[in-house]
């Protein structure tokens, strides 16, 4: 048989190369953590689990969470990663709806280590999105995402804040962290971006929000504050994992959130939500 076209050059069949998923093992509310070993903790908060797989760095989960059917794919480090994983979940989805749940440094002086951020756009540091857009093209939140991730901090009681994103590169010299031993050109950058009331760095939602905006897909991020950048405290122990849990339970709000916002708009026979809908 032919390849419909010899620039793909993957192997055949309906398996994603990279992932290991097929049609029908995911839903199409999806979390989206960097580390792999967050998705088997987040396993644990579902009510039940279908599905449990990792591949290469991949690791998917799809489960239950209060009544939805939602699954977790972990993305890896990087906006490299996030392409592979959002061309491939798109492959075999209707129209996936993605919520990324990560970690952060938090670039202005009012923010507290294990805050939340809620992305409602971000600066595209990094070059992956250079293949698909124009290098004007902003990377913005899905507006419905933005809402769900504010209800679900508020209903579950987080401390938050809302706004703009840096997406780097990198976690060093991409970030303006000094390396003794290497020279970096941006060493002001985290004070360049906090001046420009950029919320926060972190390396994965400018792919994210570009490639799922292309695909008409909603998509959205919530960060905790690991790192306070203008102190230089870091978030440790107990705290750490309280920071991270914190941010996956409102992450997991946000999409049953989203799926209810669904439904009232099915019943209502549009297909944007407005408030007068109600949530």
């Amino acid at each position: 048989m032919p390849i419909a076209d010899r620039r793909v050059a993957l192997p055949e069949g309906e398996r994603q190369y990279h992932i290991g998923l097929g049609p029908g093992e995911l839903a199409e509310y999806i979390l989206l953590p960097g580390d792999p070993h967050r998705a088997s903790k987040i396993a644990a908060l579902l009510d039940d689990v279908e599905l449990e797989r990792s591949h290469r760095e991949f690791a998917s989960v799809t489960g239950t969470y209060r009544g939805e059917r939602v699954s977790v794919v972990a993305t890896g480090i990087g906006t490299d990663n996030v392409e592979i994983v959002v061309a491939e979940i798109l492959a075999i989805t209707t129209r996936p709806t993605f919520i990324r749940v990560g970690s952060s440094g938090g670039l202005q002086p009012e923010m507290r280590l294990g805050d939340l951020v809620i992305t409602t756009g971000a600066v595209r540091l990094e070059t992956t999105t250079n293949w698909f857009v124009h290098d004007g093209y902003p990377a913005v939140a899905d507006y419905e995402a933005v809402i769900a991730l504010i209800e679900a901090a508020e209903r579950l009681g987080k401390r938050y804040h809302v706004g703009i994103t840096a997406t780097t590169p990198g976690f060093y010299g991409a970030q303006g962290r000094p390396i003794p031993q290497l020279p970096i050109r941006y060493p002001d950058l985290a004070d360049d971006m906090a001046r420009q009331r950029v919320m926060n760095f972190e390396m994965e939602a400018s792919a994210l929000l570009v490639l799922a905006g292309l695909a008409r897909c909603r998509a959205g991020a919530v960060c905790t504050v690991f790192a306070q950048r203008t102190t230089g405290d870091f978030v440790t122990g107990a705290s750490k994992d309280e920071a991270e849990a914190s941010c996956v339970e409102a992450g997991l709000e946000s999409l049953r959130i989203l799926a209810e916002m669904d439904r009232r708009k099915e019943r209502a026979a549009t297909d944007r939500w407005r408030p007068s809908l109600g949530i």
